[in-house]
């Protein structure tokens, strides 16, 4: 599978409450129950008026599919090539 950052434009996600983010979760994880093994959230990552979300997936498509769905948007899908960390550094 192909990984993927999306970014998603909500505004003060930021400043949801504990109970609203595992609502929100628990949304997600219906959808990606229903779309099959083909997709898989990895962890998500948020900001002011941002979410950041990393996500395993056959393709695109399902991205924007768990997207619509799940009425989260998908402002940005981008698909990560590589990654790096600080264990790069040492590594030849």
């Amino acid at each position: 599978m192909k990984k993927y950052l999306i970014e998603r434009e909500i505004p003060k996600v930021g400043t949801l409450e504990y109970e609203q983010l595992r609502e929100a979760a628990s949304k997600s994880n219906q959808v990606l129950r229903q779309l099959g093994p083909d997709i898989q959230w990895i962890e998500s990552f948020l900001a002011a008026d941002k979410m950041f979300c990393v996500y395993l997936a056959e393709d695109e498509a399902l991205i924007h599919q768990h997207a619509h769905i799940s009425g989260f948007p998908a402002s940005t899908v981008t698909e990560i090539s590589r990654t790096i960390d600080p264990t790069t550094a040492a590594r030849r």
